[in-house]
């Protein structure tokens, strides 16, 4: 789930608990936990703790719970649980709630953090802190993006929304093992294959009557309450007010659009996400014009410059490459290893053999990024044009979807996580921005 400034509601949340957890049982096992007994010592042991948590999450920082992806927004899961941590010394106030509760589980148990099998009770006691400081600090962040008002049990109220979005769009998936309980959410007998299920697309298309019918149907095909109809007053409100429910759901999906693509070419942006070829004719135009205007040749204000001749056309096959154009020579494991990638992802097996082919090897870009691999390079397309382009060869789409292939697919394809992925894009934007700076300031 994505809202305005918060950074913990997504899938990455999990991992980061996890590492949140996993480091603070080994801080536990190095500082005086005895301490916690003592509200006086509490803000010292605070600080014992914080400091043995960054040092096992900076330990933690190369290996793959703490490089993979804690959000959309390319923030990995250590990056993530070392500001949270941080956020746990300026809001001291959820750590006093944490030895409170350690203090009062000890007062039953004696000093249980000294038993190895008393792990799972501490790792609760950390995930109950550090879950509870989440929803604060994304509150607040909520509040600074939006300047509305924002609780963490709104949080959590949003969030409860949007897993039950997720388990109805399930259930549609489903339908046929699942026909009675969704025939109840939908509110009527069915009769083959409901039009819901298919038009049903993203949380912005679900109903508010759909929420409160899945509430409702959750004691009969699951055998517990749905979060609107249990006995606890959380979401008491919710069950009668279908347009409230409406609102938030709204909230949640307009806002998950909107930064959905942030990673595409904003409409904004005009004539800057027509066509591919606008950007190598703006780049090729202004250094051209910058040359001629440096060797004191006179032109004329709307005069496009022609290109370069180049030196090799003759050279060229009979889809305007050189033979070197090609992209490098694999070898038939490394074609192999390829094409089980693209296979696993439903693209072509030969999706990266044909997209090298297409490339225009003698581009401006392609010059600069030379060294950037060929998933990289179609990043960079995604993020400064978009995912669809009229103009894009063929053989760069994802037949499926007719688009470039999501990030998601090009880090698969690199064999390399989205943040690793997102930093070398951006890197490689950054090159192009300064590769045209240079070649400007050298003539």
């Amino acid at each position: 789930m994505r809202l305005p400034g918060t950074r913990y509601q997504e899938h990455g949340w999990e991992q980061v608990r996890k590492l949140l957890g996993a480091c603070s049982l080994q801080a536990f096992r190095q500082i005086e936990m005895h301490q916690v007994l003592d509200p006086q010592q509490h803000a010292s042991l605070l600080d014992a703790y914080t400091d043995a948590v960054a040092a096992s999450l900076r330990a933690s920082a190369r290996t793959a719970r703490g490089e993979a992806e804690g959000n959309s927004y390319g923030e990995s899961v250590y990056e993530l649980s070392l500001a949270l941590l941080y956020e746990l010394q300026a809001q001291p106030a959820y750590w006093a709630g944490f030895a409170a509760a350690m203090a009062s589980e000890h007062a039953r148990n004696g000093a249980f953090w000294l038993d190895p099998t008393a792990e799972g009770a501490l790792r609760k006691k950390v995930n109950d802190m550090y879950a509870t400081l989440r929803d604060k600090v994304d509150a607040d962040n909520y509040i600074v993006a939006t300047g509305r008002e924002c609780s963490p049990n709104k949080i959590y109220t949003y969030r409860m929304l949007d897993t039950a979005y997720r388990a109805i769009s399930d259930l549609f998936v489903a339908w046929e093992q699942h026909a009675a309980q969704v025939a109840a959410i939908l509110g009527r007998p069915m009769a083959g294959t409901p039009i819901e299920v298919r038009q049903i697309r993203s949380i912005s298309g679900c109903r508010a009557e759909w929420i409160i019918r899945w509430s409702e149907t959750l004691e009969r095909f699951g055998g517990s309450p749905g979060p609107l109809h249990t006995r606890s007053k959380r979401f008491a409100s919710l069950k009668n007010s279908p347009d409230k429910i409406a609102a938030l759901l709204t909230e949640i999906g307009d806002y998950e659009e909107l930064s959905a693509n942030m990673d595409r070419s904003e409409e904004w942006q005009g004539e800057a996400g027509e066509a591919a070829l606008w950007l190598e004719d703006y780049w090729r135009v202004l250094g051209e014009s910058e040359q001629a205007e440096a060797d004191g040749l006179a032109q004329d204000e709307d005069c496009i410059l022609p290109p370069p001749e180049d030196e090799h056309a003759d050279e060229a096959d009979d889809d305007g490459l050189s033979p070197a154009d090609a992209g490098p020579v694999l070898s038939e494991a490394e074609l192999a290893a390829e094409q089980a990638r693209a296979d696993a992802l439903s693209l072509p097996l030969r999706y990266l053999e044909m997209a090298r082919t297409a490339q225009d090897a003698g581009s401006w870009t392609m010059r600069i990024l030379c060294d950037e691999s060929l998933p990289i390079r179609l990043a960079v397309y995604h993020k400064l044009l978009g995912a669809a382009d009229d103009t894009y060869p063929d053989a760069w789409l994802d037949p499926a979807t007719g688009e470039l292939p999501t990030l998601q697919q090009l880090a698969a394809l690199d064999q390399i996580s989205m943040p690793t992925l997102r930093k070398r894009r951006n890197e490689a934007i950054d090159k192009l921005y300064a590769g045209e700076r240079v070649e400007l300031s050298t003539r």
